[in-house]
């Protein structure tokens, strides 16, 4: 996404990008509830409302961006979750047992888990979803990476079994779930969409469009949904856990001033941008006292090489861009200090982040001089081939960091270099079939552990690695560290393949966000600012 998730441009312009898609252009304007008669209220309801963007997807198993995630974790759920403070719990099970050896899972659901419809879950659904996730014709793109642990997985996704041969149903409450070596992080993959569970019936019965009304579990139900208008979510009275204290939650899709229209009542909710920072800050403006600061995401922002393609196939010329970069002073004077320069992939405060190595010596720091040396002494010399970097936008202005960082690439590097950008939808499908020759991407940690960043990013088998990268010491230092069960030894192990990776440079990682600066209404309590995106819809409320 989780990220959970791609966060494309999540930095670049300082803002997750919200771009305009219409996910069923037939349906434009259609209510998708059945009990969507149902005025919204601002006035008599207990509502919260954020601006937003058209979702590319509300089907759990599809979901690959925070814009889809965001929204889908509110609706549906799985067996465990992710609590604002970031520890995995229980979700639509209520406890869990562990083989002696590490690789058998069994799950005790809830007694009273129900859909949204009044329907009990049983574990059958849990396997039906788990089958569903990685069978063929739902083609998900995140399928294998989440769900590849589990025995069968191959089977089931190559259209040779519609079983999964590590699930097994006990009994209406109870699946085991065995994966093919003891991974500590298996649980927490588990919090993850593509793990979430689904209604057979609701699928089934229109295969093409059930979730646009869908039977979720989760605290909030999709109570309407007009493309490029809003997305409304209703709280779900039959709820298993504490209902949510929200009577619905807007999504203003129609875009518009974002402070304009906080500042105009229109929403309870809205981020900083670098033009508002100066106002903000003062003391004497009356938005100051909403200004709600909260720990960096788990992110990183970066330009991705794809190093099956001239001119990425030659190492000096990735090491050459990512040395031409001055990241401290483009974070300083473009940026306001509102990101942090990343020289490494993990980000600051995360499991396994190596400070000497991030902050003191990448190998990668900024030398103008040694860059052109780089380009000169390359196999391309003089003769380099025109760079297209790709980044997802309508037609908009770019961020103010990728302009400064292309210029120096014509103006120091006397190169030929040109963005492109393309509808959000076309990005991601071209993005997963690794059609770029360069592009901006970014990664939001889907759980607190290396393993999602490194492995799912960098593994030459991955689904996720959209460079093509392969080094065949970073993928054995990633194997060793998936069964590894001593932390330390695994922090090591994941220290050196980032190290390698850097220094192969796939990417150049640019920027991990900064402290999350919003305005949030007086009135609007129990909103986290958390480094993951994780449902957390249901602790906000009304404060008259």
């Amino acid at each position: 996404m989780k990220h959970f998730r791609y966060i494309f441009v999540a930095l670049f312009g300082l803002g997750l990008l919200f771009v305009n898609f219409a996910c069923v252009e037939s349906d434009q304007g259609k209510n998708f509830d059945s009990s969507s008669d149902i005025v919204v209220d601002d006035q008599k309801s207990s509502v919260f409302r954020r601006i937003w963007s058209d979702v590319p997807t509300l089907d759990p198993h599809h979901v690959t961006d925070t814009i889809s995630a965001t929204i889908v974790v509110e609706i549906f759920s799985g067996l465990v979750t992710i609590t604002p403070d970031l520890t995995v719990v229980p979700d639509l099970a209520e406890s869990w047992v562990i083989s002696s050896d590490g690789t058998i899972y069994t799950f005790y659901l809830r007694d009273n888990v129900l859909f949204q419809n009044g329907k009990k879950v049983t574990a059958y659904d849990v396997e039906y979803s788990l089958e569903r996730a990685l069978s063929p014709s739902t083609m998900s793109p995140t399928a294998e990476n989440f769900l590849g642990d589990i025995v069968g997985f191959d089977a089931v996704m190559s259209g040779k079994s519609n079983k999964l041969a590590g699930v097994h149903v006990l009994d209406d409450r109870t699946i085991s779930i065995t994966i093919d070596q003891p991974k500590a992080y298996f649980l927490h993959k588990l919090t993850y969409p593509v793990s979430f569970v689904v209604d057979r019936e609701d699928i089934e019965r229109n295969d093409d469009s059930w979730f646009l009304n869908p039977n979720g579990t989760g605290p909030f139900i999709l109570h309407e949904y007009i493309v490029g208008e809003k997305l409304v979510l209703r709280r779900n009275s039959k709820y298993y856990l504490e209902p949510a204290m929200l009577d619905y939650v807007i999504f203003k899709l129609s875009g518009g001033s974002a402070l304009a229209m906080y500042e105009n009542n229109e929403i309870d909710i809205t981020g900083v941008e670098v033009a508002d920072i100066d106002r903000i800050s003062n003391v004497n403006d009356p938005l100051n006292s909403e200004v709600v600061v909260g720990i960096p995401g788990f992110d990183l922002s970066y330009i991705g090489f794809n190093v099956t393609m001239a001119p990425f196939d030659e190492l000096d010329i990735r090491r050459a861009l990512a040395m031409s970069i001055n990241k401290p002073l483009i974070a300083s004077q473009v940026l306001l200090d509102l990101v942090i320069p990343a020289n490494g992939i993990l980000p600051p405060n995360f499991p396994g982040y190596n400070f000497y190595y991030n902050e003191i010596n990448s190998g990668n720091e900024y030398n103008l001089e040694l860059a052109r040396e780089l380009i000169g002494n390359s196999k391309y010399g003089s003769n380099v081939p025109r760079i297209i970097i790709t980044v997802p936008g309508m037609g908009g202005s770019v961020g103010l960091d990728l302009q400064v960082i292309t210029q120096v690439w014509k103006d120091e590097l006397s190169l030929n270099v040109e963005i492109e950008q393309v509808e959000w939808a076309t990005f991601l499908d071209d993005f997963n079939a690794r059609s770029f020759q360069a592009f901006v991407g970014g990664w939001q940690a889907d759980y607190p552990d290396p393993e999602n960043f490194l492995d799912v990013n960098f593994h030459s088998k991955s689904q996720l690695n959209h460079t093509g990268y392969f080094n065949h010491n970073v993928d054995s230092l990633l194997e060793d560290a998936r069964i590894e069960q001593l932390w330390e030894t695994r922090k090591l192990l994941y220290n050196k393949a980032e190290k390698l990776i850097v220094q192969d440079v796939p990417i150049i990682p640019l920027w991990h966000s900064g402290e999350n600066m919003v305005l949030i209404k007086p009135h609007i309590k129990g909103y986290r600012l958390t480094p993951l995106i994780l449902p957390k819809l249901r602790f906000v409320y009304i404060e008259n």
